[in-house]
């Protein structure tokens, strides 16, 4: 399969400042590629850009995922300023550790909300430019969105839902030559798994990562992965290898499933005929608006 070239092409990231969008960010700057940064902390994302060349090959822009009004806005500026956008990458992500039956309800949902709605509004504000220069869209989700632990429902739950959404949406750009992939890394270190690690639940349910089914791998073999994945406009990323069949026996009928009921001239003319508000019958939507169906 041809490669699909990093060298002059810019990528756009959210999170850039983390663990896995710093390394990310510096592997991509290596093969080439223009970097919009997009972080909570313009500061962060500012210094992170001098020190990977400067203004004419990486600069930095606030970005909340939890605003797509502002994620648009980073993203117009970013494609004025480097004249294209090719590569957009939803790396933004948070975790917690607590049983359903006592977590703040508001720890819950905010992990939802940055870590899969998130993902969505990244990519709604990217699609305009993307689409341009039928480029790629990628997601950074986790083996466990196949890999349901206790403790952890809404990260499982959000990065399941990245995986799902992912799929769904490829099938509706897949007419207009933008590819859409989830990456799905098992545990590495960073910050956030630190926190795993220190946290006494987390090293009940997992022996501190550091052997056996649970142990961690390096972050150089998560971004080489990754950055390989970009290159061949992958749908799935599973690091490490070994554990694809496992990333992929839930998924195993998908494709034929898929090609047999959502054909290419179908899902396009679906859209056309689609309502921005989700339903075309108002009764429908004052329905699911009150709770009343399900």
């Amino acid at each position: 399969m041809t490669r699909y070239d990093l060298t002059g092409r810019t990528v756009a990231l959210t999170g850039s400042t983390g663990g896995l969008g710093a390394a990310l960010a510096r592997a991509l700057r290596e093969r080439g590629a223009n970097l919009a940064l997009f972080d909570l902390s313009l500061e962060a994302a500012t210094a992170q850009a001098q020190d990977l060349g400067g203004e004419t090959v990486a600069r930095g822009w606030h970005a909340d995922v939890r605003d797509l009004a502002g994620l648009q806005q980073a993203m117009e500026e970013a494609a004025t300023h480097f004249g294209r956008l090719d590569i957009v990458i939803a790396g933004a992500g948070i975790d917690t550790m607590a049983p359903m039956a006592t977590i703040d309800p508001s720890a819950y949902e905010r992990v939802i909300d940055i870590n899969l709605n998130g993902v969505w509004r990244t990519f709604r504000a990217a699609l305009p430019h993307v689409q341009r220069h039928q480029g790629y869209l990628l997601a950074v989700s986790s083996m466990a969105a196949f890999v349901h632990s206790p403790l952890q429902a809404s990260y499982t739950a959000s990065k399941a839902g990245v995986w799902a959404l992912c799929d769904s949406i490829r099938l509706e750009l897949r007419h207009l030559g933008v590819g859409v992939g989830s990456a799905h890394p098992t545990f590495f270190r960073t910050p956030m798994m630190d926190d795993v690690t220190a946290d006494p639940a987390g090293r009940a349910l997992w022996g501190g990562n550091d052997r056996g089914l649970w142990k961690m791998v390096p972050l150089q073999k998560v971004i080489s992965g990754i950055v390989t994945g970009i290159e061949l406009r992958a749908d799935l990323i599973v690091v490490p290898r070994p554990l694809t069949l496992t990333a992929k026996a839930p998924g195993l009928f998908r494709p034929i499933l898929e090609r047999l009921g959502f054909r290419d001239e179908t899902i396009p003319r679906a859209i056309g005929l689609a309502s921005a508000a989700g339903w075309h019958n108002p009764s429908s939507q004052d329905r699911y608006h009150t709770g009343r169906v399900r």
